[in-house]
């Protein structure tokens, strides 16, 4: 019997990094409907993850000195890891993943702008840990990892990482920034051939004065806020290509520098509501949820696009229907979407164990497979699906999985060796607790081939140490392991 039923299962490696050993027992008790709900309404579960760290059971950490993720970009992408484990709102820390994609911003940029330390803390600062209160933009995401997009939206034009990332720091009314405008259409809301140049123009216009106010001194020890700068902001009216109100008017008019803060603020309604953007997101989510491999069902679409405007841009609802719907529960639809880099390693370690492990240990592997956390390579975010593999990135995931292997070596041996009374049993073990899909007689034929190779198979302590490290290696090696 598999670790998990294989609807949750499916449900848990898309709307979360699947599910541990100890964990799986807790979800087959459950109904997929019921599954469901724990998942999207995450609010109810607990919240602590953040105080686990550095504690016995739970995924180590690696740094330099004290741990400081506020401050420190490698250290926030390892307590990101570590919640992608341990967190029990596996949903939450999914969502924030794929607004990580959706709105891109990268670290280098920001610190040679502000101060290494100012980009991390504008990345990836927990307000409660910082002494300043900040909120780095991936905390952002997680406050509003299924929340209100029109909300969502307002907060990130606002937000000091992107400000930087995108310019918007130096958007003044004399001299227009266009990045930040242009890509709130093309990538953030409707979609290209949407808008006209006119429309970058305009919207440039609107968050002119939208910039940065700098805080503390020296170099890491600094932060920066919004502020609205009335005096750079240009004063008037607007006039677009596509309806700004609910009358139809398509003009966003001139206002005091006082008042004009609202243009941004009708604007980003605008966006919002705009009758290309509903459908731009369900493609998206549709992607990441329910398969990349083939074109999206355009009933789902639509359905998904109409709850997100009769909710008021509910992501929550959207997502709920996205994850009760008849092709997301789909069969054909297993293992359709191909894994981040993230991804694999959160759900490898999930499914191998990582006592005596560090999430330290992830992060090279990670930029060896193409993914840096906090680190896209430009605003359009990664290249998804068979981009993510080539020769050197397929290595680098073998690499880790032998890595992670290896390190497990003896807890490995623990697990399974009540499983080891023949090859063909001990490879059934491996292969309900690693989820793939079900592999071919080729690939079985071969792994079973590897258990019995140099002595016949006697399921002894030293041999099942090393045989079962080297089947969980060539399983999460596999090219099925590479799919969720």
């Amino acid at each position: 019997m598999a670790l998990l039923d294989p609807a949750l299962g499916h449900l848990l490696r898309r709307a979360g990094f699947g599910a541990s050993a100890e964990e799986a027992p807790a979800w087959n008790d459950l109904s997929v409907s019921a599954a469901i709900d724990a998942l999207v309404d995450y609010d109810s579960s607990p919240g602590d993850v953040d105080e686990k760290i550095g504690t016995s059971g739970y995924l180590g950490t690696t740094t330099r000195g004290p741990f400081e993720p506020n401050t420190r970009i490698s250290d926030a992408a390892q307590r990101w890891i570590f919640r992608m484990v341990h967190s029990e709102r596996p949903l939450q820390e999914k969502m924030a993943l794929f607004w990580h994609n959706h709105f891109a911003t990268g670290f280098s940029k920001i610190a040679g702008q502000l101060s290494p330390g100012a980009a991390s803390r504008a990345l990836a600062a927990v307000p409660s840990e910082d002494a300043d209160g900040v909120m780095g933009q991936l905390e952002l995401f997680r406050e509003f990892a299924l929340g209100n997009f029109r909300d969502m939206l307002l907060a990130v034009s606002q937000d000091p990482a992107m400000l930087a990332w995108l310019d918007g720091d130096t958007n003044f009314k004399a001299l227009l920034q266009e990045n930040y405008a242009r890509e709130l259409m093309e990538l953030f809301t409707m979609g290209v051939d949407h808008y006209t140049e006119d429309d970058v123009y305009a919207g440039a216009r609107v968050f002119t004065g939208w910039n940065l106010e700098r805080h503390g001194r020296g170099t890491d020890n600094v932060y920066t806020t919004f502020r609205y700068n009335g005096a750079q902001h240009d004063t008037e009216s607007k006039t677009f290509s596509f309806a700004v109100y609910p009358d139809g008017s398509k003009t966003i008019p001139a206002r005091s520098a006082s008042e004009s803060f609202q243009d941004g603020v009708d604007f980003v309604n605008a966006v919002a509501n705009h009758p290309e953007t509903g459908a731009f997101l369900a493609r998206k989510l549709y992607a990441y949820f329910v398969n990349e491999t083939s074109v999206p069902d355009e009933s789902l679409i639509q359905q998904l696009s109409d709850t997100y405007y009769s909710s008021g841009f509910n992501m929550r609802e959207v997502v709920r229907q996205l994850l009760q719907s008849s092709q997301f529960q789909d069969p054909a639809n297993y293992w359709t979407r191909y894994a981040w880099p993230a991804e694999f390693v959160a759900r490898l370690i999930k499914e191998v164990g990582w006592v005596g492990f560090s999430a330290g240990a992830v992060l090279s592997p990670l930029v060896n497979m193409g993914q840096t956390l906090f680190e896209p390579p430009d605003v359009s975010g990664w290249s998804l699906g068979p981009s993510w593999f080539s020769t050197g990135t397929m290595l680098a995931r073998m690499n880790f999985a032998a890595t992670l292997a290896a390190n497990q070596r003896f807890a490995i041996q623990q697990a399974s060796i009540g499983s080891a009374a023949t090859p063909r049993s001990f490879l059934s073990y491996f292969a309900e607790r690693l989820s793939a899909p079900p592999f071919d007689t080729s690939a079985t034929d071969g792994m079973l081939a590897y258990l019995t190779a140099g002595e016949p198979w006697t399921g002894s302590g030293g041999q099942v140490a090393v045989k079962g490290a080297g089947l969980v290696h060539l399983i999460g090696a596999s090219s099925e392991y590479q799919f969720v």
